[in-house]
């Protein structure tokens, strides 16, 4: 153990003695041979280890491989040593950028870098014995990329855009510019500096060279003068002296209203039809250069005089910024026929206060008023009349009157219905004068009593005009019609009780009810001895009798008055039957005293229209039995001549089944013997079917027309025939009918009376008690 000490201070000797001797050895700038160091720990020993510093390499290397550093170990003999290198850019992405030389120590780099994408690479260097013992620690190797000035700087956007209203003070910040450089920003490859090319901004802008930012540099800026300025901006790298690259930059100057509006000219003429509204009689134009569309550049009008009653507007045309005249109101050329406006004009936008004053802010419009024919018109439109019901031909009912507006010229007023009118009205042309021409008719027969058409009025002027009015006719009520006892036979029962009576009236309120109901004359004191009637409601009384009445006809008078002004009252006479009515007091037991009281009430005008209807309707009798014996005796002469021994007049098939002689209707010879009084049947009409006729036969067609001559007698005859055999509806009864058989099993037993019992007493007849009291007396006969 002594010799360690000495064998480690002869080791120091020897190393640095070859240090002295490899320094002395080495080529300028050559790339350096890094040995191993000895290094002190915190306990005081010595530590073997690589110490070694960044090497650095410029970007855009161009010669490969460019040979970087060697790295040597002292631990064995020169070959014994196996050097390896790992990390980004060795055996991790980005690979195979850098290798080294595994005997010798020497490390290449086999590629071009970029720094913009690597700035350094930190590798580990690793030495090993030939067995693959590590024969010192791993140590960190860094490799550091030199910057080029290969990258130009780039403007953030190829076209700024920025805003300045027009007049702003100089110094007035405007935008930014802003330029970037990958270049490394701590050397002169990345310093920028930023200005303005080129002339023809004439110096309204500046730029700071270092920011970038634009700004004003006078206050001339008048957007009527240059509206846009296009600046060509540049940067460039190494303080300005390096790489550059140019941008545009485009500044709108935002108008302001310095500028008033004024019109083209001081006076302007323009026409107005008359009785129109709503519609543009011309313009006035102005002219402003402020910036076209804006609130600057919108005119607004105002008429300040001439117009009082507000009869024209001015609205301002979006696209042309002139005043376009419209009419408010319809104007009368008979009223006032000229107009002469006053007219000012401003911006929309307030002025600004260093704005000049307008020359011409005012102006004057002349407005001629043309004249044109108008309409008639009605004073009283609807116009109102009244008629009473009833009343005669010729009877004045309103007088339609129109007027023409034009006063310069006279013209001829002709009327006329716009409807036809009524039958029982007539309209003179001339003078518009409406009357009856037939009687009213009544109240009722319109929709609330009022008739309603319309009215023309046309003059003659060019072109003609026409005016329509409508007329509202009121038919007024008469009180012409007493209220009338509606029903005039009633029954009371004997037993008690009332009877309410019910009247009616023709006219209508307030000529009608409430109705007012009295017994009989103010002198008749035994009818009032024995009945009373009371008011039940507007229509209706109450006839009660004050004691036992005597069962049979009472004719009670009435007076029946209605409420119309003065009244109408109608003495009626009430037919009553008095009865003892049956157990549920609803029906008398005997009604022929109702029947004898109501013919025994008729009057004697009564008994002689009905007379008179009798000998009518006999007189009617006798007419018809005539007419048809004459029909009879024309029979007697035909188209198939008078024949004496032809007595039944009829063609019978006795091969079918039917009729047989007894069938009368089969046909009828009298119509071919007087074929002009049997025209041919209507075609719109159809034959009875009869019900026993199945509802699947279809009717047949009916025969043509009777021939005029006997030669088409013979098909005339079969089409008949055939037509007979296919009807379903007439003789001969052939239909064939199907009979359905009760058979067995029925529930409700056999009908016939074979198997009847022969004694009453077998059968049960109480439930005849539950079918009412009709089969009440059948009952107590036959029930038990």
């Amino acid at each position: 153990m002594d010799y360690w000490p000495l064998l480690l201070a002869s080791l120091l000797v020897i190393l640095q003695v070859q240090d002295i001797c490899c320094s002395k050895e080495e080529v300028p700038n050559s790339p350096p041979i890094l040995y191993l160091r000895q290094q002190k720990d915190g306990t005081g020993r010595v530590k073997r280890a690589w110490v070694i510093p960044p090497i650095s390499v410029s970007e855009n290397q161009k010669r490969i491989p460019h040979f970087l550093v060697q790295i040597k170990s002292d631990q064995q003999r020169p070959g014994g040593v196996i050097y390896s290198i790992k990390g980004p850019g060795v055996d991790e992405e980005p690979k195979d950028i850098f290798s080294i030389d595994k005997l010798t120590g020497k490390v290449y780099l086999n590629t071009m870098l970029d720094r913009e994408k690597n700035e350094r690479f930190r590798l580990k260097a690793f030495a090993l014995d030939l067995g693959g013992m590590p024969l010192e620690d791993p140590t960190d190797l860094e490799i550091v990329v030199m910057d080029q000035n290969d990258n130009r700087p780039l403007f953030r956007q190829g076209v700024f855009t920025g805003h300045v209203v027009e007049g702003a003070v100089p110094g007035t910040y405007v935008m930014k510019a802003e330029a970037t450089d990958a270049d490394d920003p701590e050397t002169d490859n990345a310093a920028l500096r930023y200005s303005i090319l080129g002339p023809g901004t004439g110096g309204a802008f500046t730029m700071d060279e270092l920011t970038g930012e634009i700004q004003t540099a006078q206050a001339e800026l008048d957007r009527e003068v240059v509206g846009i300025y296009n600046l060509t901006l540049q940067v460039a790298d190494m303080s300005g002296e390096g790489l550059a690259t140019t941008a545009t930059a485009v500044i709108y100057i935002d108008d302001i209203n310095d500028n008033p509006p004024e019109f083209t000219e001081k006076e302007f003429s323009m026409e107005a039809p008359e009785n129109k509204h709503g519609v543009a009689i011309g313009r006035v134009m102005v002219q402003d250069k402020d910036l076209p569309g804006s609130p600057n550049w919108l005119a607004k009008f105002t008429i300040l005089e001439g117009d009082p009653e507000g009869a024209f507007a001015i609205h301002t045309d979006p696209l042309t910024n002139d005043g376009v005249v419209s009419l408010v109101k319809a104007l009368d050329h008979e009223e006032r026929n000229r107009f002469e406006l006053l007219v000012s004009v401003q911006n929309q936008s307030p002025l600004e206060l260093s704005a000049p004053k307008a020359a011409r802010a005012l102006a004057n419009v002349r407005v001629q008023v043309l004249d044109t024919n108008e309409a008639p018109v009605f004073r009283e439109n609807p116009l109102r009349g009244s008629v009473k019901e009833g009343a005669p031909p010729g009877t004045e009912v309103v007088l339609c009157r129109a007027s023409d507006p034009d006063t310069q010229q006279t013209q001829e007023l002709r009327y006329s219905p716009a409807l036809e009118l009524a039958t029982w009205l007539q309209l003179d042309p001339g003078s518009g004068l409406l009357q009856t021409r037939q009687t009213v008719p009544p109240r009722s027969s319109f929709l609330g009593g009022w008739y309603t058409t319309r009215i023309l009025a046309s003059d003659n002027g060019n072109p003609p005009r026409t005016a329509t009015g409508t007329l509202s006719i009121e038919v007024l009520e008469v009180n012409d019609h007493a209220p009338r006892l509606l029903p005039v036979t009633r029954v009371l029962c004997s037993q008690g009780g009332g009877l309410v009576l019910s009247a009616t009236d023709e006219d209508l309120a307030p000529h009608a009810e409430p109705f007012h109901f009295r017994l009989g004359s103010a002198g008749d004191t035994e009818l009032a001895h024995n009945w009373t009637l009371s008011q039940a409601n507007a229509t209706h009384a109450l006839l009660r009798p004050r004691g036992e009445v005597a069962e049979g006809l009472h004719a009670l008078p009435l007076l029946i008055s209605d409420s119309g002004k003065p009244p109408q009252v109608q003495e009626q006479l009430l037919n009553l039957t008095v009865c003892a009515c049956d157990e549920r007091r609803d029906s008398c037991q005997v009604h022929a005293a109702a029947v004898v009281g109501a013919v025994a009430g008729l009057g004697f005008g009564a008994l002689m229209i009905i007379l008179s209807s009798a000998i009518l309707l006999l007189l009617l009798a006798l007419l018809v039995a005539a007419l048809e014996h004459s029909r009879r005796r024309a029979f007697r002469k035909g188209l198939l001549g008078g024949s004496q021994d032809d007595l039944r007049d009829n063609i019978l098939n006795y091969n079918e089944q039917g009729g047989g002689e007894e069938d009368q209707d089969a046909y009828d010879l009298n119509q071919l013997r007087n074929p002009d009084l049997f025209p041919p049947p209507s075609p719109r009409g159809k034959p009875p079917r009869r019900r026993d006729a199945p509802y699947s036969y279809a009717l047949p067609q009916y025969p043509r027309r009777v021939p005029a001559g006997p030669s088409d007698i013979e098909d005339f005859i079969h089409e008949g025939l055939e037509a007979a055999d296919r009807d379903p509806s007439v003789p001969p009864y052939d239909t064939a009918l199907i009979y359905d058989y009760e058979g067995d099993g029925s529930a409700s037993g056999s009908l016939s009376s074979i198997f009847s019992s022969l004694a009453d007493e077998d059968q049960d007849y109480d439930y005849l008690s539950d079918w009412g009291p009709r089969f009440r007396r059948l009952a107590e006969l036959y029930g038990q």
